[in-house]
């Protein structure tokens, strides 16, 4: 399966390819033939679906559903996988800070996996050559080519068969894809905690969508607080209880210090440097194990929808 990601990413641009101009998609052809797909401008929560299954080579459906409870929440990304370890932390997770002399993007998608120079992807032998390689770039400026050739150079492909999809986080597109990262935090906390990574199954969660916002950094901090204080994910495994109950507390957000602030209040109070934040920070709000082997149910954390009212300045009125 590893061996087909980037493909499965392509193949998912091209049944979409048709419908980019009634979503909003621009596309550009650069110099050396690298294709550049641009999701900033739509307006259509449908590109942020597509964006977030790109991000997960196809692996995983992503829906936008409607809650009626709590109030003031009543848009959620929900995402479902039975490929966990593939789609969550061979495609999804950004663990490629891409840099090109002025140029700097998280880069997320299964070009990471053809680049392969990532512990996690070692660990778990997610590392495959490709012969066309799909990342998906959060930020707000537009690759170039000179982007494009480095890509190609790591991934160790032609520019030709570099296909880079760009959205900011205040980008309808941009915001939905990191809200669909519920599961993917779960898992990548657990890697953290030395989990091993095998034993999962399957996964589903879901994050509620923040208000639409122009300000990139205060949708860098209503992301973020989507998913520590309002994602819930189920993880399916087969392991014993006891592993469960000793490893389960410190998985949801709560677990570490720096919970219960709005995360731009946090993030300010590290200097906005997110390496001084405690990396235990970073995982849902609420943490299930549904465990095949015993058929015990095990639930950590909870969801905290106050400190998200506070955040996104709503409440049960709106």
């Amino acid at each position: 399966m590893i061996k087909q990601i980037n493909s499965n990413a392509r193949r998912l641009l091209e049944l979409n390819r048709a419908d980019f101009d009634a979503l909003g998609i621009e596309t550009k052809s650069l110099p050396n033939r690298a294709e550049v797909f641009d999701f900033e401008k739509s307006s259509d929560a449908a590109a942020g679906q597509l964006l977030a299954k790109i991000c997960m080579a196809d692996l995983a459906e992503v829906n936008i559903v409607s809650k009626e409870s709590p109030p003031g929440f009543p848009d959620w990304v929900e995402v479902q996988t039975n490929h966990p370890l593939v789609s969550c932390m061979a495609a999804q997770y950004a663990g490629w800070p891409l840099s090109v002399d002025k140029y700097f993007a998280m880069c997320s998608g299964p070009a990471r996996s053809a680049r392969g120079k990532e512990a996690v992807l070692e660990e778990y032998q997610l590392i495959a050559d490709a012969d066309s390689v799909v990342a998906v770039l959060e930020t707000g400026k537009l690759p170039d080519e000179s982007v494009a050739e480095a890509i190609a150079n790591e991934c160790n492909v032609a520019p030709d068969r570099v296909q880079l999809c760009v959205a900011p986080t205040s980008s309808v597109a941009g915001t939905i894809q990191i809200v669909a990262r519920s599961v993917e935090t779960a898992i990548h906390k657990l890697h953290e905690l030395k989990f091993d990574l095998s034993v999962i199954k399957a996964g589903r969660g879901s994050a509620p969508i923040p208000p639409k916002i122009k300000d990139d950094l205060v949708a860098l901090g209503w992301t973020n607080d989507s998913i520590l204080y309002g994602a819930e994910v189920e993880l399916t495994v087969d392991c014993e209880d006891d592993v469960l109950q000793e490893i389960g507390p410190k998985v949801p957000a709560s677990s570490s210090s720096d919970f219960g602030t709005p995360f731009l209040e946090i993030f300010e109070r590290f200097d906005r440097d997110f390496y001084k934040i405690d990396k235990m920070l970073f995982s849902p709000a609420k943490v299930v194990f549904q465990n095949l082997r015993t058929k015990n149910r095990l639930e950590f954390g909870g969801q905290r929808f106050d400190i998200l009212s506070d955040s996104w300045n709503v409440s049960s009125d709106d």
